[in-house]
C-alpha cells in the first residue's frame, strides 16, 4: 500500500481525521511488524478547541510536536500508565492533532496478543490504550515522522460508512464537548465501546 504524504497532513484535524478513517497504521519494530485499519479517530482544533492540549495556544515540552508540520507523532500518557498516540495535522505554527482511538487488527496478530496479554481480537486495539500497547507504541515514538519507515500511515480501504459524534471522556471542554469531531467507522466492532 501507499505511504500517505505530507500533503495528505497538512490540513485541518477534522478533514486529517476523516480521511485517516480506513487508512493503516503500521509500526516496524525490533520485535515485527504490526498494523492495523483505523477505524475511529478525534480531532482536536488547537488553541480555539477547549479539549484540545494546545487550548490558549498552550506550549510545553509535550505540546511542542503539535507546533510543527503536520505528519508527525504525538505520543503522551495519560493515567499514568496509558499511552494514547495521535497525528499531527495542519502547518507549523496550527498545533492540530488527531488522536487515533482505535483500529481493526491486520497484520502481526500474534505479537499483539502477546503485547495485550489477550486473545479476544475483537478488544486488542479497541480503545487508545490498547492500541498504542498491541502496536508497541510509547513514549520513545514522541516527534517521529509519519513519513519515515518505522511508524507509518498507508491507503488502506474506502467500503465503508463514516459517521461522526461527540467526542469522548472531555466533559470538562465546556461547549466544545458537543462538537462532531469524532469519526468512525459505521457499524464496525471494532471502535471503542462509548458512543459507537
Amino acid at each position: 500500500m501507499e505511504k500517505l504524504n505530507r500533503t495528505f497532513y497538512l490540513r485541518d484535524a477534522c478533514s486529517v481525521a476523516h480521511d485517516l478513517i480506513g487508512k493503516i497504521l503500521v509500526h516496524e519494530s525490533p520485535e515485527g511488524r504490526t498494523s492495523g485499519i483505523i477505524v475511529e479517530a478525534e480531532a482536536y482544533r488547537g488553541p480555539e478547541d477547549k479539549a484540545a492540549h494546545s487550548y490558549n495556544g498552550k506550549r510545553t515540552s509535550r505540546t511542542e510536536i503539535m507546533y510543527h508540520e503536520g505528519g508527525l507523532s504525538y505520543v503522551y500518557m495519560i493515567y499514568g500508565m496509558y499511552y494514547c498516540f495521535n497525528v499531527t495535522a495542519s502547518s507549523a505554527g496550527k498545533p492540530e492533532a488527531v488522536l487515533i482511538r482505535a483500529l481493526e487488527p491486520l497484520e502481526g496478530i500474534p505479537l499483539m496478543y502477546e503485547r495485550r496479554n489477550t486473545k479476544r481480537l475483537v478488544n486488542l486495539c479497541n480503545g487508545p490504550g490498547k492500541l498504542c500497547r498491541a502496536m508497541g507504541i510509547s513514549k520513545e515514538h514522541y516527534g517521529i515522522d509519519l513519513c519515515g519507515n518505522i511508524l507509518f500511515i498507508t491507503e488502506g480501504k474506502n467500503d465503508f460508512r463514516v459517521s461522526t459524534s461527540e467526542r469522548i471522556n472531555i466533559d470538562y471542554a465546556e461547549e466544545c464537548r458537543n462538537f462532531q469531531w469524532r469519526y468512525f467507522t459505521e457499524g464496525s466492532k471494532f471502535v471503542s465501546k462509548a458512543k459507537s
